[in-house]
């Protein structure tokens, strides 16, 4: 199981009310939120080994090289010469170094790798098992590493993560016409406003979807456009036309990096806490109470 731990507790930071706090009045709603979501996914799963996959780098500049305006409105304010931050609320910013430590303590493993994304280490990661993998993610962009052959399938939460969409090749040929490979090449076209991709102009999802069905994947698209006797329509091949700057470069963007140097970690489900002093002086200061002894009952059973 591999967590992409940031929508994961983004998610808990809404949920949950930021009335949780620690004894000293900090907000800890995102830090509880994800180890209840965390109990639960072991929980209902089962897996025998789990992943914390983290951003090292949210907006790596050899994307940003790539499409400038990759995630380019998410970035706040910063001095001049100051590496891009990611906008995150005033409140959840403090506890990221707090799930982290505790994550540490507990000895669920954890992976950052500088220069790439959450994504990009899932990507990896995925690419290497040899078992079924399920990915727990709010984005959608993981969709491209499902695969029915390998046993790879994306958890979606719908509310919490006690309503998870389970989501293999089936349900994407339903919702969008293409399976796990043909995502990346549909968003592609399509764009996505929430990562600043500008996508083809004119061709949405249910046109990408059209064209992907007619000539395979991207690289049958564009050999399309340059065949006079295919049946792209006027507008279609200009807009493509015009795209190609856009399609050459974009491929690298949206797919996810199969090729990060992971660090050597151990990955199997701790039964017991790795640093059990460290952890109870955590839970004292954050105030972890019944989030963080569900979780430790969970493993240990």
């Amino acid at each position: 199981m591999l967590l992409d731990t940031a929508s994961l507790y983004f998610r808990a930071y809404f949920g949950v009310p930021d009335s949780v706090k620690a004894p000293d009045g900090t907000p800890v709603n995102a830090v509880r939120g994800l180890l209840d979501f965390i109990d639960r996914l072991v929980k209902d799963h089962r897996p025998e080994q789990l992943v914390a996959c983290m951003d090292a780098d949210w907006r790596p500049r050899w994307r940003v090289d790539l499409i400038p305006t990759y995630k380019a409105h998410r970035v706040a304010e910063e001095h001049e010469g100051a590496p891009d931050a990611e906008e995150v609320p005033d409140t959840l910013a403090p506890q990221v170094p707090v799930i982290e430590e505790v994550l540490d303590a507990i000895g669920i493993a954890r992976v950052g790798v500088a220069g790439y994304e959450a994504d990009d280490v899932i990507g990896t990661f995925t690419a290497r098992a040899k078992v079924p993998v399920d990915i727990v993610t709010g984005d959608r962009d993981l969709y491209q590493l499902v695969d029915d052959e390998r046993g790879i399938r994306v958890l979606y939460p719908l509310k919490g993560v006690g309503t998870l969409q389970l989501t293999d090749e089936a349900v994407l040929r339903e919702k969008y016409g293409v399976d796990g490979r043909g995502y990346a090449d549909l968003a592609l076209l399509r764009g996505d406003p929430s990562d600043g991709l500008p996508g083809v102009a004119g061709i949405g999802e249910k046109t990408a979807a059209k064209l992907l069905a007619e000539f395979g994947d991207l690289a049958g698209i564009m050999a399309a456009v340059d065949d006079p006797g295919s049946k792209l329509t006027p507008s279609q091949r200009k807009r493509l036309t015009e795209a190609r700057p856009y399609v050459a470069v974009a491929p690298k963007v949206v797919r996810v990096a199969d090729d990060v140097p992971l660090p050597e970690t151990g990955t199997a489900l701790p039964r017991a806490p790795r640093d059990p002093a460290g952890l109870e002086e955590l839970a004292g200061r954050w105030g972890l109470g019944g989030s963080l002894q569900r979780l430790l009952t969970t493993l240990a059973e």
